[in-house]
């Protein structure tokens, strides 16, 4: 083989695709019994209502210029949209909703406040004008210097200051710069709440806006049938490329030699050589203390990866429900997403018990419509639906504790669609210690490969050093959502890995390892 993919989640299928398209013969090798690794369907909850076990909505893939490069409609994905984008419901009946047009949308944040929906309409005409070389510069290996250049040339330096700054901004202080009325506020900081950064830390805001930007650009779109469609159609662009999946296999061990990744060990003791590279779709600690091995790694990677922070755990809960969700907000009824759940200041409330260990105990919940989004999800005039939310590290979730979680998520959606316990018809729950069970990447619930917060961004990811895929082993790579540019299902994590893997084997492959491998040692060894 000249590649070895290890784990055929979304990452691991992006760079195989690229590898095959590359004319590489490649192996992908996965652990489970089926691809897809936090991008998977399956019915749980009752007969004909097929439910997203991880995640369920896809603006970063429908932004992503990897993905569509890939062209999966020709591989069976079809993507289906919900009426509305998006709606925050309110416990006292208001919503704020990001509608596809963004005049709809700004008229219903003037609502809220007077002026509001011009400050929404500039902040899309800013995004437009951004988008393309951002969304270059976001996942791309660091330094995007192509990207950020092109960048600059559009904004100049004062814009190039301004996005800077936005970089760093929290995403309260950037709701309160542009809005008046909570609303826009709302549709910014639940946005930013699909990361683990807290609304009143740096960098919160750029989250905020890049996903309530590209809600209003792409909508957040669902693979027609189940996520599991887009795992698939990945799938088979790699084996109609000439490349081979096996699921079922569990790789035990990368081999090293010399410095150098030359294959890995499966479970039961087989050995798949690489001529190339071998690429891991796995998290930054699995890959480095249990594929590798410290003793090949550098004494001060040993002490970055102690320091390695994984971001919050999740908690989800699946429902049948036997009719349209009864909310009270009519804006909520047309979402594919809704949040709900807390006010402007509760995100902050929820953050700070985050910060300090103890469960919510009135949660922020990001809740999927998905028959709403995509009517073959179940049976006609019933909802296949999910709520999750985010809770501390170290609870031990027993049954009792399990429970107590249930009834705070449920209490929260029966406070803006009351009756809603009446309508379901059966549940599934999916506690921290349930989602690594299901996907050993979801490190105690964690789904976002590692936090997301500053100072494990950029060259700080996974560990400080180079903020690319290589690693200090020749011949390896890191496809995961560990690696820069991290979380969401965007492929560029796996996409720049093949790249990386690509060039290191081409003519000039040598001086490339031999310039990586300076870097590392200055990064990383001790002095």
């Amino acid at each position: 083989m000249d590649a070895v993919v290890i784990g055929a989640g979304p990452n691991g299928l992006v760079a195989a695709n690229a590898l095959v398209d590359a004319g590489w013969d490649v192996l992908v090798l996965e652990a489970q019994d089926s691809v897809g690794g936090a991008v998977r369907t399956a019915e749980v909850t009752a007969p004909g209502f097929r439910t997203d076990l991880f995640s369920a909505f896809y603006p970063l893939a429908a932004g992503s210029p990897l993905i569509r490069g890939l062209h999966l409609e020709d591989h069976g994905l079809r993507w289906v949209k919900a009426p509305d984008v998006l709606a925050h419901a309110l416990d006292d009946g208001r919503a704020a909703v990001l509608r596809h047009g963004a005049q709809d949308t700004a008229a219903g944040l003037e609502e809220f406040a007077p002026g509001d929906g011009d400050a929404w309409l500039r902040m899309v005409e800013s995004w437009r004008t951004i988008r393309d070389p951002l969304l270059d510069a976001l996942f791309t290996p660091f330094p995007p210097v192509v990207s950020v250049a092109r960048l600059l040339r559009r904004v100049g330096v004062a814009g190039g200051i301004d996005l800077a700054r936005l970089a760093v901004l929290p995403v309260r202080r950037l709701g309160s710069e542009h809005f008046r009325g909570e609303g826009g506020r709302l549709l910014l900081t639940g946005n930013a709440m699909h990361s683990d950064v807290p609304p009143d830390a740096a960098g919160s805001g750029v989250f905020g806006y890049l996903l309530a930007m590209l809600g209003q650009d792409v909508g957040f779109p669902v693979p027609e049938g189940g996520a599991g469609a887009l795992a698939d159609a990945l799938a088979a662009r790699v084996v109609a490329g000439g490349g081979h999946i096996e699921t079922g296999e569990r790789v035990a061990s990368i081999d090293v030699s010399g410095g150098r990744a030359v294959g890995v060990r499966t479970q039961d003791g087989s050995v798949v050589r690489a001529r190339h590279a071998v690429v891991a779709d796995v998290t930054a600690p699995a890959l480095y203390r249990d594929l590798v091995g410290l003793q090949h790694l550098p004494p001060r990677m040993r002490r970055d990866l102690d320091r390695f922070q994984w971001d919050h755990p999740t908690f989800k809960v699946n429902w049948a429900v036997d009719r349209p969700i009864p909310w009270t907000a009519p804006g909520a009824h047309g979402a594919g997403t809704v949040h709900l759940g807390v006010d402007s200041d509760g995100f902050v409330d929820m953050a700070a018990d985050l910060s300090t260990g103890r469960i919510p105990e009135r949660p922020f919940l990001l809740f999927g419509q998905m028959t709403t989004s995509d009517p073959t999800r179940s049976p006609a005039g019933t909802e296949s639906a999910w709520a999750y939310t985010h809770v501390p590290h170290g609870v031990r979730w027993t049954p009792d504790e399990v429970a107590a979680e249930v009834e705070r998520v449920e209490a929260a959606v029966e406070r803006v669609a009351p009756g809603f316990r009446d309508a379901v018809l059966a549940r599934h729950v999916q506690s921290p210690a349930d989602l690594e069970a299901a996907n050993e990447n979801l490190v105690g619930g964690a789904v976002n490969g590692g936090t997301s917060a500053v100072h494990q961004q950029l060259f700080f990811r996974p560990t400080p050093g180079l903020g690319r895929p290589e690693t200090p082993v020749d011949g390896l790579f890191l496809a995961s959502a560990s690696a820069h540019p991290g979380g969401g299902v965007h492929g560029a994590p796996g996409w720049n890995a093949a790249r990386a893997a690509l060039g290191a084997a081409s003519r000039t492959g040598k001086v490339r390892r031999l310039l990586t491998r300076t870097v590392w040692a200055r990064v990383l060894h001790e002095r």
